[in-house]
């Protein structure tokens, strides 16, 4: 989608181009969807299609839309001894780092 950006494309194009089943990609595209990446137009020439610009969608936003939030799991909601735990430190400082990385490359870079 995004190197087709503005135009759309339908599942089967995407699967082809791809390798990926259209089955999985229906629940992928419908996971963007849901989070307002993706639109979709029915109908015989219908399809799906970007929000934005591809210059405009990080891969951090890609992901955590697929994953979840990027985190540490140091952040003492998930661990009882983050505040005593030497390495939590560093935990949280890598945690940190790759959230700014994969937020700062855009879909357009990656196509």
């Amino acid at each position: 989608m995004a190197r087709a950006y503005p135009a759309q494309k339908n599942i089967s194009e995407i699967s082809q181009e791809e390798n990926i089943s259209a089955k999985y990609l229906e629940t992928l595209i419908g996971m963007l969807r849901k989070d307002n990446l993706v639109k979709s137009q029915k109908g015989k020439s219908g399809g799906y299609t970007l929000i934005k610009n591809p210059k405009l969608i990080s891969a951090g936003e890609i992901i955590e839309i697929m994953e979840g939030p990027i985190i540490s799991k140091c952040d003492g909601s998930h661990c009882q001894k983050a505040k005593v735990c030497a390495s939590s430190l560093v935990w949280n400082k890598l945690a940190y780092q790759i959230k700014k990385t994969l937020f700062a490359i855009k879909l357009s870079e990656l196509i």
